[in-house]
């Protein structure tokens, strides 16, 4: 079951000191604006919360885990600013998920593109189906995925995003990505997947808060300059959606 709603949906579900932040969208979860900034909100009120010394961030249904951003919106770019405003979507949420304070399991029970596949790396601890393919893109509508990839290169190396961002026409299969070490480990089912999920944030929301706290700060280290980086990469991405090449891309793309 996935939500109907043009703007998406997002809830979050605390229990046992474990915060499950659930996001949806009807095209095949993916991200208009006003969702990731709400998703933004949510990373940054469950990092203040008292109560929650676990994030899980998973997304709803069995299929695509998330699509990137909303292509309506892609489309519908005229100017700089609105270009730069909308590749900041992404890059304003990886950083909530950097500086949040709590480490953050990732569900990724299917397919994933662009942005989400920024998501998953943006995650401390990854779980994965062996659905859940990915696939960087953005080549081939003439732009790049300069947002996700300090992300992306922090958890899989620079051979790794340059194999993924250049092959923008194929799918990296789960294996694969586990091998590079964005998935930490990967399962035939769903009902496993969620199983050791459980397990692991049960486990993990029994430690001692403070030390999960500074663990989070010691994985992120070295990541202090992210804030301008991705702001910098997003007047990249901005200025590139309005080219002609991308323009023409589109077009066969519009409705």
């Amino acid at each position: 079951m996935t939500t109907t709603r043009q703007n998406g949906s997002l809830y979050t579900n605390i229990q046992n000191n474990i915060a499950t932040i659930e996001f949806g969208h009807p095209a095949s979860n993916s991200f208009p604006s006003e969702l990731l900034e709400r998703l933004r909100k949510e990373l940054v009120s469950a990092g203040n919360n008292d109560e929650v010394s676990i994030i899980i961030l998973k997304s709803e249904g069995e299929k695509a885990f998330c699509a990137g951003a909303s292509f309506d919106e892609l489309v519908a770019i005229s100017n700089l600013e609105q270009g730069k405003q909308f590749f900041s979507g992404f890059a304003n949420v990886i950083n909530a998920m950097r500086t949040c304070g709590k480490l953050i399991i990732g569900r990724i029970q299917g397919k994933t593109v662009g942005g989400g596949v920024g998501l998953a790396a943006a995650c401390d601890y990854v779980f994965a189906s062996e659905n859940a393919a990915i696939k960087l893109s953005e080549f081939t509508i003439g732009i790049g995925p300069f947002v996700i990839e300090p992300a992306v290169t922090r958890k899989i190396g620079v051979s790794g995003t340059a194999e993924l961002t250049l092959d923008a026409t194929s799918w990296k299969n789960a294996y694969w990505a586990k091998e590079k070490g964005l998935y930490a480990k990967v399962f035939e089912s769903i009902n496993e997947l969620d199983k050791e999920i459980d397990l692991m944030a049960t486990k993990l929301a029994s430690y001692n808060t403070t030390a999960l706290k500074e663990m989070k700060k010691v994985l992120w280290k070295g990541t202090e300059s992210w804030n301008d980086l991705l702001e910098e990469r997003a007047a990249v991405s901005g200025e590139l959606v309005l080219s002609e090449f991308t323009k023409k891309a589109l077009s066969k793309f519009k409705k």
